[in-house]
């Protein structure tokens, strides 16, 4: 298993538009893309700035690159997602699931 990381940043005044965003539109189109096992929306607030963490979990990098596009590396983030945030990262980060624990 494959977690992709990426993060974004947004003023704390608009700090629901990027959770409406994922659950109207990210949430939909993995449920549809093959490979996808999941995906979760982190938030953490910080004075004026609220920073987002999307962790998804994919079976294999040829699913993230089905997903992704030639280079998995490039951070799929929607036009409209984009005008929400203050910054957000261009690239995602893969890791490789080493161990994992469910209670």
């Amino acid at each position: 298993m494959v977690v992709r990381e990426w993060r974004g940043r947004a003023q704390r005044i608009r700090k629901a538009a990027y959770p409406a965003h994922f659950h109207q539109h990210v949430v939909p189109a993995l449920r549809h893309q093959p490979g996808c096992l999941g995906a979760e929306l982190l938030v953490r607030e910080d004075g004026d700035v609220v920073g987002f963490v999307v962790l998804t979990r994919w079976e294999s990098m040829m699913a993230i690159g089905a997903f992704a596009g030639s280079d998995p590396r490039i951070a799929v983030v929607a036009p409209d997602a984009a005008r929400s945030l203050i910054s957000f990262d261009c690239y995602a980060r893969h890791y490789e699931v080493a161990g994992h624990f469910a209670a």
